[in-house]
């Protein structure tokens, strides 16, 4: 009988929820991955297949800024980004996947921060 694992639930969420959401070029798909450590963010078009916009913890851009942070700070700092760098490339709104993991904490200070900067999901 096999293992039933957090990281295996985790994905069968994500793969429920893929299959009702996709990125479109008018609205691309905001996804979020969390590690122990690091918090990655994307803003997909699924129907090119191509990743638009990037940020996380471990950008060169960002790194310097999350000196001392804990992981809530540093996820509202890469919402922050992720969000200004959708704007200069005209990216207004978004469809949000939270990638299987629960709406809370660093995925929700990421959402909040994004929203704040000027993203619509």
């Amino acid at each position: 009988m096999a293992k039933k694992t957090n990281s295996a639930a985790r994905i069968r969420r994500h793969v429920r929820v893929r299959k009702k959401i996709a990125g479109t070029s008018q609205r691309p798909r905001l996804c979020v991955f969390r590690s122990l450590t690091e918090i990655y963010a994307q803003v997909i078009d699924d129907s090119n297949g191509q990743t638009l916009i990037s940020a996380s913890t471990i950008d060169s851009e960002l790194r310097s800024q999350m000196d001392g942070l804990d992981k809530s700070k540093q996820a509202q700092v890469v919402g922050k980004a992720i969000a200004e760098r959708a704007k200069s490339k005209g990216i207004k709104t978004v469809v949000f996947d939270r990638g299987g993991f629960r709406y809370m904490g660093r995925v929700k200070a990421l959402a909040e921060s994004a929203r704040k900067g000027g993203l619509e999901f």
